[in-house]
């Protein structure tokens, strides 16, 4: 029984984690010619670099979650606590959330100073590839 019950919850975790293992791209308006490094990247996203308005997915998201892991070296909760000391201080706004990547694609693309992240399965000629996180 409790053989049975590991291998059920092995199956289970082995299938969340596949799922969650998206490849992220980073894009930006595509009249925005300026090839970004994964610290520029996690410096945007952590409101010290002012050049670019970030946009997020919501949060919860599983390619949140993973963007924040993979750009920005930090769980979801210390991103979180980030933002929170810099809105309680009066020394940042954390960047805006959208629910999709289609409403993120949408938001870079009419913007020429945005920039966002999105499964590169999502890709289309709306935006561009900035970065590809791994």
């Amino acid at each position: 029984m409790i053989n049975n019950l590991f291998k059920v919850v092995a199956l289970v975790s082995l299938l969340v984690c596949s799922s969650v293992q998206a490849e992220i791209i980073v894009v930006v308006n595509n009249a925005n010619a300026a090839a970004l490094t994964k610290n520029d990247v996690s410096r945007i996203f952590l409101g010290k670099m002012k050049k670019y308005t970030p946009v997020n997915m919501s949060s919860g998201n599983a390619l949140r979650a993973e963007f924040n892991k993979k750009a920005l070296k930090k769980s979801s909760n210390q991103v979180k606590a980030y933002w929170s000391k810099l809105v309680f201080s009066g020394k940042g706004t954390p960047p805006k959330e959208l629910a999709s990547d289609a409403e993120i694609k949408a938001f870079v693309a009419s913007n020429p100073n945005a920039i966002g992240y999105i499964d590169s399965a999502s890709l289309d000629g709306t935006v561009k590839v900035a970065l590809t996180l791994q």
